[in-house]
């Protein structure tokens, strides 16, 4: 698996305050409102429950001890508050929460890394909506894949991950032989975003057909999945003029240095 460090930034143009300022509130939030993932109140009110977006209907539930026969072993399904509004507003602000320090660390990483250069090819505004868009969607693709994949529709879920999975989408579309710098084992190596987002969406598609076989480890792949498809077609609309380059013209793997 490859983890990204960091790309190729040297034709930006605007700062990217929106990126900014989605890295500070998915921060904010998870400090000072989910008060490091101990306030489940808030968190699971405000989180989005498959079931409820389906039905419309909020639901309030103690926590359940489930078996998973398959493998012997149990999980606790959290409790679920009650929403202070409608439902549907779940699907918004879930992608302004995490799980835990690891969620949040790792979604920031990669909105960190490829959200400013979304942000300098369509502008401010346009990538807020690109973003909040693609995380709409991710969300209700995760919602969907409850129902048809026969899930549990009163687990909550959120995080970040579907939005900026969009983001990725259209980072291949819009720079796919763009520089990025990634940590593969022991070594630093560099590749095009063809090859790191090209490997990582293969891990999300891969680890969601466990959700055909009843042994999902608890991930959104299908938010993922769902998310990165957005990208691919929203930016499509976001940015109709933009020609994509030719993603097999550079070499895949151009350097790599062991760390020190």
């Amino acid at each position: 698996m490859l983890l990204p460090i960091a790309d190729d930034n040297s034709d930006r143009k605007i700062t990217p305050y929106i990126n900014y300022f989605l890295i500070a509130a998915n921060i904010l939030v998870f400090v000072f409102f989910q008060q490091l993932g101990s306030n489940e109140l808030f968190t699971y009110a405000w989180s989005t429950v498959p079931a409820e977006i389906l039905t419309g209907v909020d639901q309030v539930r103690p926590p359940l001890l489930l078996n998973i026969p398959e493998t012997g072993q149990q999980f606790v399904r959290p409790a679920l508050y009650e929403t202070p509004g409608s439902v549907y507003l779940t699907l918004f602000t879930s992608m302004f929460m995490h799980g835990g320090f690891a969620h949040l660390g790792g979604n920031m990483l990669y909105l960190w890394i490829f959200g400013d250069n979304i942000e300098n090819k369509l502008g401010h505004l346009p990538y807020l909506l690109f973003y909040l868009s693609a995380g709409l969607i991710a969300a209700l693709s995760h919602v969907f894949s409850t129902y048809f994949m026969a899930q549990d529709p009163f687990i909550p879920s959120l995080g970040a991950s579907g939005a900026i999975s969009g983001v990725l989408g259209a980072y291949l579309i819009l720079f796919p032989q763009r520089k990025v710098h990634a940590i593969f084992v022991w070594f630093i190596v560099t590749v095009p975003a063809l090859v790191a987002l090209g490997v990582w969406i293969a891990f999300q598609i891969i680890n969601g057909i466990g959700l055909f076989s009843d042994k999902s480890d608890g991930v959104a792949y299908a938010a993922h999945i769902g998310g990165f498809v957005a990208g691919i077609l929203l930016i499509k609309f976001f940015s109709p003029k933009e020609e994509t380059a030719d993603v097999f013209k550079q070499p895949f793997i151009q350097r790599y240095h062991r760390r020190k």
